[in-house]
């Protein structure tokens, strides 16, 4: 009976012990990830700097939209794909902000909550709460996750 045990033991934990060995999931610290660059690609987002937001993301970068005809929204491939996105977000919100943003670092991935503000040329208002997932590879976003609550637009008043 002893030994049925061990052996089950060693069946069961050694694949764990393999599987943790193996995996891709780089530190923080490994992926240059510092709270000054999380802080940066926020103020880029409100100071509606494209190209500085781009500075922080990897070339084959992919943005995942909140909204989209996706199960995931709508998927952004590439800087350039990337750059007309977020060009339409200023266009169409003139004055969008992200306020009262808080984050966590944790592993490549780092966790962004935020305020949206912004109104659209009707006057209508958009007030949402929401987040972002951004994995990093090498010091930089390959993926911008984001999520937000849906709410209607506020009518002009």
């Amino acid at each position: 009976m002893k030994k049925i045990l061990i052996y089950l033991c060693i069946v069961l934990i050694t694949p764990y012990k393999f599987m943790a060995q193996t995996t891709t999931e780089k530190t923080a610290i490994q992926n240059k990830i510092t709270a000054n660059q999380v802080q940066g690609f926020v103020d880029a987002f409100n100071a509606h700097d494209v190209n500085a937001i781009l500075s922080f993301m990897t070339d084959d970068c992919v943005f995942k939209a909140s909204a989209g005809p996706d199960a995931d929204g709508e998927k952004f491939v590439g800087k350039e794909a990337v750059k007309k996105a977020f060009e339409e977000v200023f266009n169409t919100y003139p004055d969008a902000r992200w306020a009262n943003a808080t984050y966590f670092i944790a592993g490549d991935r780092v966790v962004t909550e935020w305020l949206f503000i912004g109104t659209k040329a009707d006057g209508s208002k958009m007030e949402v709460t929401g987040c972002d997932i951004c994995t990093y590879r090498d010091g930089k976003i390959s993926v911008k996750n984001s999520f937000r609550k849906n709410r209607p637009a506020i009518p002009k008043s």
